[in-house]
């Protein structure tokens, strides 16, 4: 039996005491680049001002041949970098890879204090965090690093989703989880090829009309148009992600929108997942940057009503009409949500500030 007040105990001498409390500073997006490619690394000073959180991938996306460039990449770009208020992550390989234990051995040794989070894909159950907490430690008191490193989780496997309140629960570091809608698909055997969002197949359709027969009896025409709407197919794992991760205190993400042209269904399925709880979204490219931002933004008008409930309400109890609705105890609780991101935004981007008014 593990007594609960080791849970916030260093598991290496040397080693920095884990977090209590994870923090949330803006998260909007999570932005992807190939470290192996000498271009998109000549390029990262200027999009990190750009974005919340800049990550270093190593995984999915780059080459067998070029994972030591990869890394090396990361490393370069980790010691060379002004980050500022931009977080800095890196996506390892999977744990079952063969790059796995270098890819974090050279992200604690040799990055410094620039990298923020370790995003660990393909997680499936809590004996993964485990594995990776004590490494961590191990590492952290070999290199002399005093502030922890976080852990992220992706849920790429059916069984990640049946675990992901024990992935949730393993770790004072886990910082958060990301939807991995491609892998997920494959193994749950889901019959789609897209990379997140919708499938056009995926739907409920109107009831037949009645249709009146010449002998006066009335049937359903079940060949007249009805109209169709297309479903989300990721609601259930997005909601089931978003309760753990809030019962832990830890922050859920939407992963990747594969049709980087369809900015359109892509902003539809960000704010899908923001509407849900998600506090933000990968973007794979820089057109998805500005979606990301927009989306998991709040609204300048839901910011307004938002705080005119907040000082009707005064103490924050009873019940009052306003603008015709009820607002109450419960409604004045999700009008806090909105508004204590809408500053916690604003402290990072002044011209967001300006069009809340703060």
């Amino acid at each position: 039996m593990r007594p609960a007040k080791d849970f916030f105990r260093p598991l290496a001498v040397g080693a920095p005491q884990p977090p209590s409390e994870i923090p949330f500073p803006p998260s909007r997006m999570i932005h992807f680049f190939p470290p192996s490619n000498e271009k998109m690394r000549s390029k990262v000073p200027q999009i990190a001002p750009t974005v919340d959180i800049l990550l270093a991938n190593l995984e999915d996306g780059v080459p067998a041949d070029q994972k030591e460039a990869a890394r090396a990449g990361m490393v370069e770009v980790a010691t060379s970098v002004e980050f500022g208020q931009t977080q800095f992550w890196t996506r390892v390989n999977s744990l079952d890879s063969p790059w796995c234990l270098d890819d974090i051995t050279a992200a604690v040794l040799e990055c410094g204090d620039a990298l923020d989070v370790i995003m660990i894909p393909k997680v499936e159950g809590p004996e993964d965090i485990h594995y990776v907490d004590r490494l961590l430690a191990q590492l952290e008191a070999k290199s002399g690093r005093t502030k922890p490193l976080l852990v992220h989780a992706i849920l790429e496997t059916a069984r990640g989703v049946a675990n992901v309140e024990e992935i949730c629960a393993a770790s004072p570091r886990m910082q958060g989880l990301s939807l991995g809608p491609a892998d997920l698909a494959a193994n749950r055997r889901m019959k789609t090829t897209r990379v997140g969002g919708g499938h056009p197949g995926y739907l409920v359709r109107d009831d037949p009309p009645a249709k009146t027969q010449e002998d006066g009896t009335v049937e359903t025409d079940i060949d007249a148009h009805r109209p169709t709407h297309q479903q989300d197919l990721w609601h259930y794992t997005i909601a089931r992600m978003v309760d753990a991760c809030v019962t832990h205190g830890i922050l859920p993400f939407y992963g990747p929108f594969g049709d980087i042209k369809d900015t359109v269904a892509c902003e539809d399925q960000f704010r899908n997942a923001y509407l849900l709880g998600c506090v933000g979204a990968w973007s794979l490219h820089p057109v998805q940057i500005d979606v990301a931002k927009k989306v998991f933004s709040p609204d300048p008008a839901e910011v307004a009503h938002a705080q005119r409930v907040i000082d009707a309400m005064g103490d924050g109890t009873g019940a009052l009409m306003l603008d015709g609705k009820m607002e109450d105890d419960a409604s004045v609780k999700q009008c806090h949500v909105v508004v204590e991101l809408a500053k916690r935004l604003s402290e990072r981007d002044p011209e967001l500030a300006a069009t809340y008014g703060f």
